[in-house]
Protein backbone atom coordinates (compact mmCIF):
# COMPACT_ATOMS: atom_id res chain seq x y z
CA UNK A 1 0.00 0.00 0.00
CA UNK A 2 2.22 3.22 -1.13
CA UNK A 3 1.54 6.33 0.69
CA UNK A 4 0.92 8.93 -1.85
CA UNK A 5 0.99 11.55 0.61
CA UNK A 6 1.92 12.80 3.91
CA UNK A 7 -0.58 15.30 6.05
CA UNK A 8 0.14 16.68 9.44
CA UNK A 9 -3.21 14.61 10.56
CA UNK A 10 -3.15 11.94 8.55
CA UNK A 11 -1.56 10.04 4.93
CA UNK A 12 -3.36 9.34 1.74
CA UNK A 13 -2.78 5.33 0.59
CA UNK A 14 -3.59 3.05 -1.82
CA UNK A 15 -4.27 -0.37 -2.31
CA UNK A 16 -2.50 -1.81 -5.66
CA UNK A 17 -5.18 -4.78 -7.27
CA UNK A 18 -8.15 -2.72 -4.94
CA UNK A 19 -11.75 -2.87 -5.95
CA UNK A 20 -14.32 -0.15 -7.97
CA UNK A 21 -15.08 2.88 -7.62
CA UNK A 22 -11.38 4.28 -8.13
CA UNK A 23 -10.95 5.59 -4.41
CA UNK A 24 -7.81 6.15 -1.80
CA UNK A 25 -7.55 5.63 1.88
CA UNK A 26 -7.30 8.56 4.20
CA UNK A 27 -5.44 7.17 7.39
CA UNK A 28 -5.88 9.24 10.57
CA UNK A 29 -2.70 9.37 13.44
CA UNK A 30 -5.12 8.31 15.84
CA UNK A 31 -5.74 5.26 13.89
CA UNK A 32 -9.42 6.10 12.03
CA UNK A 33 -9.26 5.36 8.40
CA UNK A 34 -11.87 6.35 5.26
CA UNK A 35 -12.50 5.58 1.73
CA UNK A 36 -12.49 7.99 -0.82
CA UNK A 37 -14.10 8.02 -3.96
CA UNK A 38 -11.69 9.45 -6.58
CA UNK A 39 -14.12 11.53 -9.01
CA UNK A 40 -16.65 12.76 -6.40
CA UNK A 41 -14.23 12.82 -3.47
CA UNK A 42 -17.10 11.60 -1.60
CA UNK A 43 -16.47 9.25 1.90
CA UNK A 44 -17.71 5.88 0.49
CA UNK A 45 -16.87 3.96 3.78
CA UNK A 46 -15.66 4.65 7.28
CA UNK A 47 -15.29 7.95 9.35
CA UNK A 48 -12.75 10.14 10.19
CA UNK A 49 -12.59 13.64 12.30
CA UNK A 50 -13.79 16.56 10.48
CA UNK A 51 -10.64 18.36 10.47
CA UNK A 52 -8.60 15.63 9.23
CA UNK A 53 -10.94 15.11 6.44
CA UNK A 54 -11.32 18.32 5.73
CA UNK A 55 -7.09 18.71 5.29
CA UNK A 56 -6.93 15.60 2.97
CA UNK A 57 -9.85 16.56 0.88
CA UNK A 58 -8.59 19.75 0.22
CA UNK A 59 -5.10 17.77 -0.54
CA UNK A 60 -7.37 15.76 -2.71
CA UNK A 61 -8.72 18.50 -4.93
CA UNK A 62 -5.81 19.95 -5.93
CA UNK A 63 -4.30 16.32 -7.13
CA UNK A 64 -7.27 14.77 -8.39
CA UNK A 65 -5.70 13.77 -11.48
CA UNK A 66 -3.15 12.67 -10.21
CA UNK A 67 -4.43 10.52 -8.08
CA UNK A 68 -6.64 8.71 -11.10
CA UNK A 69 -3.39 8.36 -12.67
CA UNK A 70 -2.34 6.18 -10.14
CA UNK A 71 -5.33 4.63 -9.18
CA UNK A 72 -5.21 3.03 -13.10
CA UNK A 73 -1.38 2.80 -12.77
CA UNK A 74 -1.81 0.40 -9.84
CA UNK A 75 -5.34 -1.31 -10.63
CA UNK A 76 -4.84 -1.94 -14.48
Amino acid sequence: MPTLARLAASKVTMYAADHNPPHFHILTNDGAEAWVEIGSLAVIHGRIRAAALKEALAWAESNNAWLLTKWKELNP
